[in-house]
């Protein structure tokens, strides 16, 4: 029987990891994981309370042993938290463990798309949004780059059309 292989998708917030990730699970039969949703489940908290509580150098720690975690499982789809890929191990384990699909999504996007979440903690400052994501992205796109095997862009179309375009670039 084949190996069955892993999904890993990365991106900023607002790339639509989530949604995208679970068209693609669907589709494929393979079992779909949220890093930051598994946090929630392993603590019993939400991710703005470990940020309040363990600041955001805890809550990468745990999303680093929850990203190991599941990418030892195999056959899944992974929707990965944007900042996850600031951690080398983390890079090295879903460059090694799978399939790494950059969804790249322009700033104005993301704007758009995160302004009602509260359930983003670097959002919640002081600072505009726009002036966040874009040093977020200043720092993190180069490392999305860096580790991907496909890049996609997510910004003009629905969830499920970018799905099945992975899906078809994937080749499974």
């Amino acid at each position: 029987m084949a190996e069955k292989r892993n999904i890993f998708l990365v991106g900023p917030m607002g790339a639509g990891k989530s949604t995208i990730g679970r068209h693609i699970a669907d589709q494929l039969h393979l079992e779909f994981y949220d890093s930051d949703n598994e946090i929630e489940r392993r603590t019993g908290a939400d991710i703005a309370w470990v940020f309040d509580i363990e600041g955001e150098d805890g809550f990468r720690r745990r999303e680093e042993a929850v990203i190991t975690d599941l990418t030892e499982l195999q056959g899944i789809v992974l929707a990965t938290g944007g900042g996850s890929v600031v951690s080398k191990e983390v890079r090295n384990k879903l460059s090694a463990r799978g399939i790494v699909v950059y969804l790249e999504t322009p700033i104005e996007k993301q704007v758009a798309r995160t302004q009602r979440d509260k359930r983003r903690p670097l959002l919640q400052t002081e600072e505009a949004p726009q002036h966040v994501l874009e040093r977020l992205a200043e720092e993190r796109n180069p490392l999305y780059q860096e580790i991907a095997d496909f890049v996609v862009r997510t910004d003009e179309q629905s969830a499920k059309v970018v799905a099945n375009q992975i899906i078809e670039k994937l080749n499974f």
